[in-house]
């Protein structure tokens, strides 16, 4: 026994002196010093995109009454219902994300490289990271976040102080722009330093806007919205992480997720269903399939355990309602920031604060067309915009304002779920 063990053990030395391995490394993952800046950045852009467009994706149409639980399936019955409370773990993954994930990533970044076009776009996307954070959960830890063991607990601040400390980084990180090239690798923008700084002006109104409906120094923030919009320094086209196909394993997370699963939890909600018929709206057939008889129907929100009561007198089952129709959403992108949400919100601002009903009304039909290019739909637009249901002119401002708030509703619809249901609570 003794010379086998003996012979193996010269065996293994030979093989591992041979290759040269170090058994304290993997060889299936990169070391530190291989993990350079330049390779950091997609993963902390991937990081974002994936919970702004897989768990809030799905959890926001629940909020936003986009979804529903189909009746014959249970997956989302709890949060169909709202049965959320303190235990339930609905945001914890993407919480680990933002944070372990993403803004980890561009703190290592920004360590790393002085390049100030670099830390001017890891700053955007954290003033990104930190709006969704603060949408999702109010208050959270800031400026003793990211210290690892160093302060394992850090304390939580509230959401203004968040967002003003992420503005502040903002405009210091802008302050010091120069000439510089970003050597970032950058799928979200391509090392365009203008659409970043386009991106940038956006989450700017974004913010801004939470800001004045908040109720936070309302004057100087209103001022602040109507420079922003008279400079009209934003981005052109989307902001969108663009890429996704229609190869298995390289879907869209959320697609790639019901993929997975084989099966479809999810029907089209009253509401949005109701309001594109009400509108005779031709989005109504993007994503929303007709029901077994041929028709639009809409699973009432909250109703899954009446149906469930109702079930054997009524034979309430899922080919009563309309399905949601995901196949478009296999290489679809994820939407930061859309072309169609810039144009309500600079169509807001010249209706509340401009007092400007022409300029206003530009913006405006420029979203509806956005969002219908966005479907595919593009030449149906200004039909729509001429109907009664959706023109402009002939209205009174608060009802222009309020045609602009359902408008831009219906343009979120499988678009940006989370801004959805950001932008009800705060219109």
């Amino acid at each position: 026994m003794m010379k086998k063990i003996t012979i193996l053990a010269a065996l293994a030395t030979m093989v591992l002196s041979g290759c040269d391995l170090d058994i304290n490394d993997n060889p299936n993952y990169p070391s530190e010093q291989q993990v350079t800046p330049e390779k950091m950045l997609p993963s902390a852009e991937n990081a974002i995109a994936d919970v702004l467009g897989d768990q809030m994706f799905t959890y926001a149409g629940f909020f936003s009454q986009y979804f529903e639980q189909r009746p014959e399936q249970n997956q989302y019955n709890n949060l169909a219902e709202l049965n959320i409370n303190e235990s339930t773990n609905l945001t914890d993954r993407c919480y680990r994300m933002l944070y372990a994930g993403a803004l980890k990533d561009l703190q290592v970044i920004m360590e790393k490289s002085a390049n100030a076009a670099n830390r001017y776009a890891c700053t955007v996307l954290r003033v990104w990271a930190f709006q969704i954070i603060v949408d999702n959960y109010s208050d959270a830890p800031y400026s003793e976040a990211l210290m690892g063991q160093a302060n394992p607990t850090p304390k939580w601040e509230d959401g203004k102080t968040v967002l003003l400390g992420v503005l502040d980084e903002l405009d210091k990180a802008e302050s010091n722009l120069g000439t510089e090239s970003m050597t970032l690798d950058d799928p979200l923008m391509n090392k365009k330093i203008s659409q970043w700084k386009g991106f940038a002006n956006a989450l700017r109104l974004r913010i801004y806007m939470r800001f004045i409906d908040g109720g936070v120094d309302v004057a100087n923030y209103t001022q602040k919205v109507k420079d922003l919009v008279a400079a009209n320094a934003f981005f052109k086209g989307d902001v969108k992480f663009d890429v996704y196909t229609n190869a298995e394993k390289q879907y869209n997370p959320w697609y790639g997720a019901i993929f997975a699963l084989r099966t479809n939890n999810f029907a089209a909600a009253y509401p949005i269903v109701e309001y594109y018929k009400a509108n005779k709206d031709p989005r109504l057939s993007y994503a929303i399939a007709k029901n077994s008889s041929g028709s639009y129907v809409g699973q009432l929100p909250g109703s899954k355990i009446k149906m469930k009561e109702w079930r054997n007198t009524l034979g309430w089952k899922n080919g009563n309602v309309s399905r949601i129709s995901f196949g478009m959403m296999a290489a679809q992108p994820i939407y930061a920031f859309s072309a169609s949400e810039l144009n309500f919100l600079l169509a807001e601002v010249q209706l509340r604060f401009n007092n400007d009903a022409a300029k206003a009304k530009a913006a405006y039909e420029a979203g509806v067309t956005a969002d219908f290019a966005f479907r595919g739909m593009e030449g149906k637009a200004e039909a729509f915009l001429k109907s009664d249901a959706a023109k402009f002119d002939g209205k009174t401002a608060d009802e222009q304002l309020q045609l602009v708030y359902m408008q831009k509703w219906a343009a979120f619809f499988m678009c940006n779920h989370l801004e959805a249901w950001s932008e009800i609570r705060r219109t």
